[in-house]
């Protein structure tokens, strides 16, 4: 969705994530600590692949509407924004 922000700047450490299917902030609980993947392909090949992957982890729920917060080990690029991203179900606690 976009960067965590305030009225007059963004926090680009923490993306705010829409989880499809999750309207609530009790749904959205399950989800905290799961790890998240930006897939996007480069320009240039590398390793005989020009996929590349940025990985994230949920922090926390953002609000009341389902929405988390991701922090990724790399910032999310700005044309990221509006762009899916694959929620793998790991580590799991059940």
């Amino acid at each position: 969705m976009g960067y965590r922000r305030g009225l007059t700047t963004q926090k680009t450490g923490t993306s705010l994530i829409k989880i499809i299917g999750v309207g609530t902030r009790k749904e959205s609980e399950w989800y905290l600590g799961k790890k998240v993947a930006y897939v996007y392909n480069a320009s240039r090949h590398h390793n005989g692949s020009n996929v590349r992957t940025i990985w994230g982890k949920i922090t926390s729920s953002h609000g009341n509407s389902g929405i988390v917060r991701a922090k990724f080990k790399r910032n999310l690029p700005a044309i990221a924004m509006g762009k899916k991203v694959r929620v793998m179900l790991y580590p799991s606690n059940i």
